[in-house]
């Protein structure tokens, strides 16, 4: 919903490219790198009552963006939504596992599949119906129920709700540290524009970003209990499903990004019109998900996730005909179509590797790594990809300069996916099932 409301934040409070990017990154920083500090909570405390504090930091925060006067207590409130969401995520399955068991665990995940898979394909509606009939300031509002009944329901009617064993310790140096380190990097990948990339306060951020990133594996190799045990790096398995959900996400981020640009800003949709055109992908992706899961569990994951990072890229590629004069049946929808072809082709198997990678005794490892990477993707990409395509530090997204860029930044993505489907030729496992 908050991707197709950027347009609207944007003209409201007067921002260019690079406030956007705050806005879509004070989120994600604190999302990515707390994601497995709050997996580490739920483990020690209760993944309900994690869960739960959560969704109401979640409902909190939201209503902070609401009210928000300016873009630095926005961004500030996103900052607070990050690390609540990094509560809630990765808790999320594993309050599942922990709440069901046999056939009712199956079908509790199911239904947890088929809801996100909705919420998917409605948010971006719902939002964009919202913005043009009110404000994109409801976007944020509209959330706050849900996160409050939601929280509700978890703590009074969760089935684990006791305090688990006290005995291992929090990485908290390590948490702070990636945290530090990232937001270093980003904010000089994201100030350079217009301070210049060569200036002391860009090279400072981003020098002090790199060190502090590079203490934090320091850190980790040294912890007793570490958030990101580095012995894991030694599974080509999982640096192969880890490196590729980096380049893939990025390129799924760098789309979205500029895309809702282009058809508000560049094509004249509405808010609504710009959110409903992207139904298509989600119907796809319901259609073709399990399909693609089980064909993953007959050949395995290589040959589904390369074909569909490639088909998925091609599809990027298509959206470089979209441009003002042109109309949705013509490039976008086509563009669309391919592009979800090939993501639900690639994301069942994906999921399915990554949760494999490191055998079934450390599984949970395995996925709280593979969300932070995706996380970290769209963190990265939002950050870097509208530089590359030279708009990075626009005041004025608009006109031929949104339309060069836009074409450069679908390349690059497109590239993103090209270097992915390599990643699983050369990384992931080509066999249907997996030993631990």
């Amino acid at each position: 919903m908050v991707l197709v409301a950027m347009p609207a934040i944007g003209r409201d409070l007067g921002l260019g490219v690079s406030g956007l990017q705050w806005i879509m990154n004070g989120y994600l920083l604190t999302l990515s790198a707390l994601m497995l500090f709050g997996g580490a909570l739920g483990d020690r405390f209760s993944h309900a009552r994690v869960f739960g504090a959560g969704l109401i930091g979640f409902a909190v925060s939201s209503l902070g963006c609401a009210i928000a006067p300016n873009l630095l207590v926005l961004v500030a409130a996103r900052v607070f939504q990050g690390i609540a969401g990094a509560l809630v995520v990765p808790n999320s399955l594993a309050l599942l596992e922990t709440s069901f068991t046999g056939h009712e665990r199956g079908v509790a995940i199911g239904r947890w599949a088929a809801w996100s898979g909705i919420s998917t394909a409605v948010g971006p509606l719902v939002g964009g119906w919202l913005v043009d009939a009110a404000s994109w300031r409801f976007v944020f509002v509209s959330v706050v129920p849900f996160a409050v009944v939601a929280a509700w329901i978890v703590l009074r009617h969760a089935v684990e709700g006791s305090v688990k064993s006290t005995s291992k310790s929090l990485d908290y140096a390590g948490a702070a540290l990636v945290t530090l380190g990232l937001a270093g990097i980003v904010g000089a990948l994201m100030t350079g524009p217009d301070a210049g990339f060569s200036s002391p306060l860009v090279l400072t951020i981003g020098a002090a970003g790199i060190a502090l990133t590079v203490a934090f594996f320091i850190v980790e190799w040294k912890a007793k209990s570490p958030l990101l045990p580095l012995d894991v790096f030694k599974s080509r398995e999982f640096i192969g499903t880890n490196l590729y959900t980096l380049l893939v996400y990025a390129a799924l981020n760098g789309l979205f990004f500029l895309l809702m640009l282009q058809l508000q800003d560049g094509l004249g949709y509405s808010a609504l019109l710009a959110g409903a055109s992207l139904l298509p992908i989600n119907a796809l992706l319901l259609v073709l998900s399990p399909r693609a899961g089980k064909l993953a569990e007959r050949i395995g994951a290589k040959l589904p996730m390369a074909i569909g990072s490639i088909v998925a890229g091609a599809g990027i590629l298509l959206f470089i005909r979209v441009k003002p004069d042109t109309t949705y049946m013509a490039t976008v929808l086509p563009a669309l179509i391919v592009f979800g072809l090939g993501l639900g082709f690639l994301v069942a198997p994906l999921t399915a590797a990554a949760l494999q990678s490191l055998g079934e005794r450390r599984a949970g490892i395995a996925s709280g790594v593979n969300n932070a990477a995706a996380r970290l993707a769209g963190l990265l990409a939002t950050a870097s990809i509208p530089v590359a395509a030279g708009i990075g530090g626009s005041h004025e997204p608009r006109g031929a300069l949104l339309a060069a860029a836009f074409v450069r930044a679908m390349i690059i993505s497109a590239a993103l996916c090209a270097a992915g489907a390599i990643v699983a030729f050369a990384l992931v496992s080509g066999k249907g099932s997996r030993a631990d």
